[in-house]
């Protein structure tokens, strides 16, 4: 079976050369095509895309922007339609991830962009979201409009499944024109949204372009990169590093390198009515796309002087973890990740000795530690640490060192020591506080690694006050 993930406005698919990626998914083999584009071929599709974003795109009123998002996404939402099946039909087999997992992931994530989320996308950033359209009344005097970029680069990773409609979507409501560079580890669902908005406004046809390049070429990068107004670029440290060193100091560079996150769990939600439901909400936020988002926990600091014990709740969340790789099977694993996890494990038997408890075939591992700093990476693939403290308040101290690492915190404690707790985190570099089980569904909106989503994106064109004054002058009216 062969796919293409791509949307070339402006370019002849057949004068292009293509390379196939394959996957060998769960009980198919799925070959998708992607096409290897020069610079000039990348030029000219920029062009493309930046005049007729000008014609169309950025005319549009921006509510008109949200209900043809909107419109995507309710039939995204619909199991009947045609791109949601296909979605449901390949992702797995591309990803490895379970079926149903990803079905279920899929609802959850994409309700984040219907009408009323992505209303609260633009109050977020604009307290008047239609300075999208024309001026407005700036609070300081004098009037302002927001222009979104004529080329909006994005360059994604692969992590976890969808993960390009935040960006995208970003894109589109500031009325960006988007090239879009997928990740060879998932290179379709952004493609499909393209093709989908395409279909349901024939305009924005040439005002998206979904493309690929393989990692560590740079023709194709540095020519997206020369005609990008603005460039979001997703990944690892070092890689975004040499992706910004490519960028010319004109084109704005919005990087999201790795990050680490963790969860706190009270004493009060460790009696014997609320323990097992915490472990299993614990659970599912390591379970979740297998630890790959930036947003999933790799520790889990659980405080003594509840009904169960953190030794006792390490014991409740490997069973859960247990019944959900019943439920929902871990992918498989590639060798060198089947031996990450093999040598975490062993460094932690190293240090936690017979407390460290796993599936035999090694699908789900639990270490727990007792007074101990606690911090360090995860093996991801539902590898997870138990650290026992006495009191929650002393983790953010140990979690300062690595205060530019820092992401989201999963919390299960009361109100007061809720907010306590999340102004000592804040303090140290965490941007995101979450409930236990909500660490991997970001709300609509959320500032990601604690920016802006939107007007990081935009430039505020301002008429100074006085300038109507002056104007005023020279009125007809004027005596």
């Amino acid at each position: 079976m062969a796919e293409r993930a791509c949307h070339l406005p402006g370019l002849d698919p057949a004068a292009l050369q293509w390379e196939a990626l394959r996957f060998n998914g769960p009980g198919r083999d799925i070959a998708v095509e992607v096409p290897v584009l020069s610079g000039a071929d990348m030029q000219a599709m920029a062009a493309h895309v930046r005049t007729h974003t000008k014609r169309y795109l950025a005319q549009y009123p921006v509510a008109r922007v949200v209900d043809i998002v909107d419109q995507a996404i309710a039939r995204l939402l619909d199991r009947s339609d045609p791109c949601r099946r296909r979605m449901e039909d390949i992702l797995p087999a591309i990803t490895g991830y379970d079926r149903e997992m990803l079905r279920l992931g899929l609802t959850e994530y994409l309700k984040s962009f219907r009408k009323p989320e992505l209303q609260r996308f633009l109050a977020e950033d604009f307290p008047n979201p239609t300075i999208l359209d024309d001026f407005q009344p700036l609070t300081k005097g004098g009037y302002g409009r927001a222009y979104g970029p004529e080329v909006l680069a994005h360059i994604w990773a692969g992590n976890v499944p969808g993960l390009p409609l935040w960006s995208l979507v970003s894109g589109l409501l500031v009325k960006a024109g988007t090239i879009g560079k997928v990740p060879s580890a998932e290179p379709m669902f952004a493609t499909w949204f393209a093709q989908l908005l395409a279909e349901i406004e024939p305009e924005l046809a040439d005002c998206i372009a979904i493309t690929w390049w393989k990692g560590g070429e740079e023709e194709a990068e540095r020519a997206l990169l020369a005609e990008a107004d603005v460039a979001l670029a997703f990944g690892g440290n070092e890689a975004l590093a040499a992706i910004q060193s490519r960028a010319p100091i004109t084109t704005r560079f919005l990087a999201y390198g790795h990050k680490v996150s963790f969860s706190l769990i009270g004493r009060e939600a460790l009696d014997a009515a609320k323990a097992s439901d915490t472990a299993r909400r614990a659970a599912y936020d390591v379970a979740r796309y297998d630890q790959q988002g930036c947003y999933s926990p790799h520790t889990i600091f659980v405080e003594a002087g509840g009904s169960a014990a953190p030794r006792q709740f390490a014991q409740y969340l490997a069973h859960e973890l247990s019944a959900l790789e019943q439920k929902f099977p871990r992918r498989a694993l590639a060798l060198i990740e089947a031996a990450s996890i093999a040598a975490w494990r062993s460094a932690e038997e190293m240090t936690a000795g017979p407390a460290v408890v796993g599936d035999p075939n090694g699908a789900w591992s639990v270490s727990f530690l007792e007074s101990a700093d606690g911090f360090g990476p995860s093996a991801l693939n539902r590898s997870i640490r138990v650290v026992a403290v006495d009191d929650l308040a002393s983790v953010p101290a140990r979690a300062a060192p690595y205060k530019r690492l820092l992401q989201t915190v999963g919390i299960a404690a009361p109100p007061r020591r809720l907010f306590t707790l999340s102004a000592a985190l804040g303090a140290v570099g965490v941007t995101r506080i979450a409930a236990l089980g909500d660490m991997t569904a970001p709300e609509a909106g959320w500032h990601h690694d604690g920016r802006y989503n939107l007007s990081d994106l935009v430039r505020i064109v301002e008429i100074d006050g006085r300038a109507l004054a002056a104007a005023d002058r020279l009125a007809p009216y004027a005596e």
